[in-house]
């Protein structure tokens, strides 16, 4: 007797739609009583409808996935998920994008799961490499484009004239600095970094 199968979507923002994958999951096909969403950041597995998703399978079910990020941010994560469905479980995993990544198609032969269990750490490992790679990218992006002068974050204030005066008599005890703050309509901790030069 076959097992269920499921699926399972996640959106790393709630603003993100899930409708490709969806669809996707549907063609497998899916029923959409046996589909979970988690509209979460990946960088744990502490997801409700996950967590719901894994406590359901049993030996011989099926987990459908559209890509293998969604099991995983990283090597690890990937790794340790993928061995809980398929040796704790000995569930089956489908991933839709990658179709020799599908452990029905090795039985549970010793070559065929070896085999599954090389590529997936193969493709964990270029997956985690290039989101580092993209990283450095960025941080390097951002410290060339500070050489160039260019300003992250929101502008910062105009310091009125108003505020000299009030910094004289800050520092002559004659007014206090959240005094100061409320008559330039400032924050008291921007008037105090305009103090210190900041």
């Amino acid at each position: 007797m076959s097992g269920n199968v499921y699926g399972y979507v996640r959106v790393s923002t709630k603003e993100q739609k899930e409708d490709r994958q969806l669809m996707a999951l549907q063609d497998f096909p899916v029923l959409e009583k046996n589909i979970y969403t988690d509209k979460l950041s990946g960088k744990d597995f502490n997801r409700p409808r996950y967590q719901k998703l894994l406590s359901k399978l049993q030996k011989g079910d099926i987990l459908v996935v559209t890509s293998i990020d969604r099991l995983g941010r990283n090597y690890e994560e990937i790794l340790l998920q993928w061995r809980i469905i398929t040796k704790e479980k000995q569930a089956d995993v489908v991933v839709l994008d990658m179709p020799f990544l599908d452990t029905r198609k090795s039985g549970r032969d010793l070559t065929g799961t070896f085999m599954a269990d090389l590529v997936l750490q193969i493709l964990s490992y270029v997956a985690q490499a290039e989101r580092e790679n993209i990283r450095q990218r960025q941080k390097e992006g951002i410290a060339a484009a500070r050489l160039r002068g260019v300003q992250f974050g929101r502008p910062r204030k105009v310091i009125p004239e108003q505020f000299w005066q009030l910094k004289e008599k800050w520092e002559k005890r004659t007014i206090s600095s959240r005094e100061a703050a409320r008559q330039l309509s400032i924050a008291q901790n921007t008037f105090l970094r305009w103090v210190n030069g900041k």
